[in-house]
């Protein structure tokens, strides 16, 4: 593959995942997809919203706001560049990548280690909901406590695409021979993936979406024009690598199966999508997230836009199942396929990208 299309892929569902958060983000506490339609019209909420945001210094934002989700997603990518850079087991760095968010959301900047530049971004530092659980639990790790919670919330989830990002960066090899991904074997990234999450959030639910969600991306950063067959090839493939990396979870990984094949189902009924999407679930938890984005993503394989409306139009955890969307579909069509509006209007694009192409990189560079 040619790597500008990788690089275009990364960039794609680093950002794609950032625009399905922040178009989810003004809905995602409304309620019902009533009061959606009742405050953005009769098809829901369809642009970026950047009319509503003040800043905590007294001044208004003319981009829409990213969640706490792709905050998190932008230091799981600086954790895990930090762990190359400084021989760290990857699980361990990006923890400490968390804790330097943590510090983050409750005030304490100059308490911070320095090892990810991303907290030093203004609006990295401003609270956008903050899920209680991944809160909760790295209080915990800073306190030297041991973090257990039978959490399956989506809030490992919507953070951990980049492990698979990074993986799947083709590494120069002498002409002739195969190429691979940067972590070759592809059960490496599943396992790093679902670790991340589970940093977290233990509940099996709450971690092997990650792992799985993780499989499907690396495959499809890795081929340059995959179909909808190909990605349910892949969603198969991730179930059986499952199965044999965590053979005592073989019932959630069953539940998680069903819940996605129940998805999957729903594409070609001809019911509408809010009804469908609901029908699976409300997103607030990992595996019903997962599925609604699977929904969203083979229903929309070819349209980006109709996948990020579909997406996040419904009652539930809007920002997460769109910007789980983003981060899958994103690394279909790639970067320069996301329409201009939603990257135009999108707060902090240029320092996501550039994060983005750090991973491509496999090196963490500062922006200026």
């Amino acid at each position: 593959m040619n790597k500008n299309i990788q690089q275009d892929k990364i960039r794609g569902s680093l950002v794609g995942g950032a625009v399905g958060d922040a178009l989810g983000y003004p809905v995602e506490f409304i309620g019902s997809y009533m009061g959606i339609k009742q405050r953005y019209g009769e098809h829901g909420i369809t642009r970026l919203d950047t009319t509503q945001w003040w800043l905590p210094d007294g001044g208004k934002s003319n981009k829409a706001w990213i969640s706490d989700d792709t905050q998190m997603t932008l230091f799981t990518a600086c954790g895990l560049l930090n762990a190359k850079e400084q021989g760290m087991a990857p699980k361990y760095a990006i923890c400490y990548a968390y804790i330097e968010w943590y510090f983050t959301q409750i005030g304490w900047r100059s308490s911070r280690r320095r090892d990810c530049w991303i907290g030093d971004v203004p609006e990295i530092n401003y609270r956008r909901a903050p899920g209680n659980t991944c809160m909760t639990a790295l209080k915990d790790v800073l306190e030297g406590k041991e973090t257990y919670n039978n959490s399956k919330g989506c809030g490992g989830l919507m953070r951990t695409a980049p492990v698979a990002l990074y993986g799947a960066v083709w590494r120069d090899k002498p002409e002739g021979e195969t190429p691979e991904g940067r972590i070759s074997d592809i059960k490496d990234v599943d396992m790093i993936a679902a670790d991340a999450a589970e940093i977290t959030h233990q509940h099996p639910l709450g971690w092997l979406p990650s792992a799985l969600e993780a499989h499907i991306i690396y495959r499809l950063v890795q081929n340059e024009n995959p179909t909808v067959e190909d990605f349910l090839s892949y969603l198969s493939e991730g179930y059986d690598t499952l199965e044999v990396l965590y053979p005592k979870e073989f019932d959630s990984i069953k539940e998680l199966r069903r819940l996605t094949e129940k998805a999957l189902s729903l594409v070609d009924s001809p019911a509408s999508d809010i009804g469908n999407i609901e029908s699976i679930g409300e997103g607030w938890v990992g595996d019903e997230a997962f599925a609604m984005a699977i929904y969203c993503t083979v229903k929309y394989f070819n349209d980006f836009e109709k996948a990020m409306i579909a997406s996040v139009n419904h009652q539930g955890d809007s920002d997460s199942t769109g910007a789980v969307t983003g981060n899958i579909l994103g690394a279909v069509v790639g970067y320069e396929a996301i329409p201009q509006f939603f990257k135009e209007d999108l707060e902090l694009h240029d320092v996501i990208r550039h994060v983005a192409d750090d991973l491509w990189r496999g090196k963490t560079t500062r922006y200026v």
